[in-house]
């Protein structure tokens, strides 16, 4: 049986002349594990539109497609294609478990939540002609995946090809996540077996690995006998963790030891009430500037994740969140515009109340004002965050926060990582272009070569010392 399985990309991530590096870095892991459980016999063809130009005038017997919200609309445009020719064709994914609804229009089957279990399932039912028209995921349980068609994925086009994911979903439950959706109804949280994972790293080549889980650290049990099993590999790798996590005993520098440099945190807002508001109680009470000092004494970077646009976000906390990261010598920040996700509790809520401006799924990319503010109004919201990343990635703050670090080794991997990524943005796009983005991981992992800072005690008092 001939199967396709596409990621279609966003429009902006397909033109001719422009390459964004951050639609290059990872592979399409969702897909690759689910062509696992395809039959020795199938020929598969996994495409990502991000990184290659689709073919769509092919016959396959099925076509798979994963959906997330600011690609839906080009995913329906390719199903709806695939359909007319009479192909038998499937959605799932992120979107697809929040409207269900909609998504069926465009599909002969959808699947909702993970499909570990239902995959296998329709394969079967679809040899047999007799597939249903959903399947929901009923069983949590990841301990016994077969191993993931990396030979399907195209390691050239990728800056960080060995991307890997040892647990599903997250313990937390913050209002505005877009993964509540795909995990209701069932275990929200759970993990690999420990030596399942490490056979899944032993299998990847080279030094460098980027955990995308939602947080890494999230089982502690699962992630003290996981780095134990990583000593001695000479990795470095990169992952997610929250601020209680990073506090919490020892686990963070086991993780260190392990060949952590770099980690995401969601410091998401320095406000007490908007941190209440969005359930965000992971992070309620915690000192953020230990856990940056903790981290930054064991040599880890920290790319950190705010949200502007809470209700209790006003003109101001563009410049104090901004310089906050620069003293606090964060290596990297993302922002993000507040953003109602279909299947929140935070889209419920704003439905509710009447806020919801439109359901363009393309503008909800975290990027755009998708609804009625309170406290800024939607032009002060987006002035606002466009100038934060350009504010925080100028070649003087870049400077200023490098020069936060009380170790020269420390200060140039700042350097080198935070202007590298912003501030070369050509370079990036000609190595793309060319199909020469994977020969820039060498100096990826030099920079996140391990450094070792001595323990600040005499840090400046920020003017958010604790989120209390």
């Amino acid at each position: 049986m001939k199967i396709k399985m596409i990621l279609p990309s966003l429009m902006e991530a397909k033109s001719p002349y422009w390459g964004p590096i951050k639609y290059s870095l990872f592979p399409p892991l969702g897909l690759a594990t689910l062509a696992a459980y395809c039959s020795t016999d199938d020929d598969i063809d996994l495409q990502d539109e991000h990184v290659e130009q689709l073919v769509t005038n092919d016959k396959p017997d099925l076509v798979i497609i994963q959906v997330y919200i600011t690609n839906a609309t080009r995913s329906y445009a390719l199903a709806d294609q695939y359909r007319s020719r009479g192909i038998y064709t499937c959605l799932g994914g992120l979107h697809v478990s929040s409207l269900p609804e909609e998504a069926m229009v465009h599909a002969d089957s959808i699947f909702i939540g993970p499909g570990e279990d239902t995959f296998p399932q329709f394969l079967d039912d679809f040899r047999k002609k007799n597939p249903k028209k959903i399947y929901v995921n009923a069983k949590r349980n990841i301990e016994n995946i077969p191993p993931i068609r990396r030979d399907l994925i195209k390691r050239n086009l990728y800056l960080v090809p060995n991307s890997i994911v040892v647990s599903r979903g997250c313990p937390h439950h913050c209002d505005f996540c877009y993964k509540d959706a795909f995990f209701e109804g069932g275990k929200s949280f759970y993990t690999q077996q420990v030596d399942a994972a490490l056979m899944e790293i032993d299998r990847l080549p080279g030094r460098h690995l980027y955990f995308l889980d939602d947080h890494l650290l999230g089982n502690q049990k699962f992630a003290v006998s996981l780095f134990e099993g990583m000593k001695g590999m000479n990795r470095v790798f990169q992952g997610a963790s929250t601020i209680d996590a990073i506090l919490r005993g020892d686990l963070i520098e086991k993780a260190a030891e392990a060949g952590l440099r770099s980690v995401f945190v969601g410091f998401e807002t320095l406000s007490t009430s908007n941190l209440e508001q969005s359930n965000k109680k992971q992070n309620l009470g915690k000192n953020y500037e230990e856990a940056i000092n903790r981290l930054h004494s064991l040599g880890i970077m920290i790319n950190g994740s705010f949200v502007f646009g809470l209700d209790d976000d006003y003109n101001d906390v563009f410049k104090r969140t901004v310089n906050w990261g620069i003293e606090n010598a964060l290596t990297t920040s993302t922002y993000h515009i507040l953003t109602p996700y279909p299947g929140t509790r935070l889209y419920k809520q704003m439905k509710t109340d009447n806020r919801i401006i439109h359901n363009n799924w393309d503008l909800y990319d975290t990027r755009h004002v998708v609804y009625q503010t309170k406290s800024l109004s939607p032009e002060e919201l987006k002035d606002g965050y466009d100038w934060a990343y350009k504010s925080f990635y100028s070649w003087s703050n870049i400077c200023k926060a490098s020069l936060q670090h009380d170790n020269l080794k420390q200060i140039i991997k700042h350097f080198a990582y935070a202007g590298g990524w912003k501030k070369f943005e050509p370079l990036w796009n000609f190595m793309i272009k060319t199909n020469g983005l994977n020969q820039m991981l060498p100096l990826l992992e030099t920079i996140l070569s391990k450094v070792r800072n001595k323990t600040k005690v005499d840090s400046r008092p920020s003017p958010f010392p604790a989120i209390a």
